[in-house]
């Protein structure tokens, strides 16, 4: 088993045991993918969603110009909702799973068709 596909698994855990969610493995498989070498860094591999900045970051360079959503309320409040989904006090949030979920969110997965 690859790293990433080992990723790729610990990620589908988190979506089903702390997100309730039952993942779309190919979605996640081409998220996984789409975020390149960060998922292998400890630092960019995680968000931490109480960090404004951040959060400011996956706003712009993920919902704008990845997914190509407009700017409005509504991206915020979608993060917020992920933020909720995925638990407050979990403090590792891993970036392909909250990119997994503003996907599916804004259903959006024909970006990665």
């Amino acid at each position: 088993m690859s790293k990433r596909d080992e990723l790729i698994a610990k990620y589908a855990d988190d979506l089903r045991g702390k997100c309730k969610v039952e993942p779309d493995m190919a979605l996640l498989t081409k998220v996984t993918i789409g975020c390149g070498p960060a998922i292998y860094n400890n630092d960019s591999s995680t968000v931490a969603g109480t960090d404004q900045s951040e959060l400011e970051t996956i706003k712009t360079n993920f919902l704008k110009k990845k997914l190509g959503l407009a700017d409005s309320p509504k991206l915020d409040e979608a993060l917020a909702a992920v933020m909720d989904t995925y638990g407050k006090s979990e403090r590792n949030k891993y970036r392909a799973v909250v990119y997994y979920l503003l996907v599916k969110h804004f259903g959006k997965e024909k970006v990665y068709g």
